[in-house]
């Protein structure tokens, strides 16, 4: 009797542990990589290129002629940007040599008119998809002119005045980024021994950059 009672209580405690054993392990969980959006924040400094078309308004004695001044530039730009969610804010600083260089005639005065250095100091706005920036920017601009008049003197003197355009960045690598931008600038007007130049002008650029 006594061996009976203690084979069956040796089989019921082995059932126990025989139920544990045919019970799987969960798997270990898997590591997944966390992917974050590209952060558009820090400085960085470009070199850029593009066509520049340039529209002078020349008048004197009552007399006025209109001249187009086409032709490209290059330069280099240097900003810093920060990150707020998607939406990107900064400033940003450019200069640039221009050719652009045309004849002028009004009244009995001619002469050649072109611009040299340009520059602007300008805030950002975008907006971020990832890699891809869309931005609308504006401020203060300045362009270093040439004047020469026959009959009269050779004047190289700055114009100051405003831009406004937009763009789009991106991000090929972590650091480097390319650039497509459109600018409108009214460089207002100044006045070369009686003759009243007004100059603006449309520039098309693209560039690339570094980003630190």
């Amino acid at each position: 009797m006594k061996t009976l009672v203690l084979t069956a209580l040796l089989s019921a405690l082995a059932i126990p542990a025989f139920a544990a054993d045919m019970v799987e392990a969960p798997p270990e969980p898997v590591a997944t990589e966390v992917v974050t959006a590209f952060d558009w924040s820090g400085a960085y400094i470009g070199i850029q290129a593009g066509g520049s078309w340039l529209n002078g308004e020349f008048s004197a004695d009552g007399d006025s002629a209109d001249q187009d001044f086409n032709g490209g530039f290059v330069g280099k730009f240097i900003g810093y940007n920060f990150t707020f969610d998607n939406f990107v804010i900064g400033a940003e600083g450019d200069i640039n040599y221009n050719w652009n260089d045309n004849n002028y005639r009004v009244g009995g005065v001619r002469g050649d008119v072109g611009t040299d250095w340009s520059g602007s100091l300008r805030a950002r706005l975008g907006y971020s998809f990832d890699r891809v920036l869309i931005y609308v920017t504006g401020g203060w601009a300045m362009t270093n002119a040439h004047v020469d008049q026959t009959p009269g003197k050779n004047w190289d003197r700055n114009f100051n005045g405003w831009t406004i355009g937009k763009g789009i960045d991106y991000a090929v690598t972590d650091n480097v980024f390319v650039r497509a931008e459109y600018r409108y600038t009214d460089y207002s007007d100044r006045n070369f021994g009686g003759v009243k130049v007004d100059l603006d002008q449309h520039t098309a650029t693209i560039g690339v950059a570094y980003k630190f």
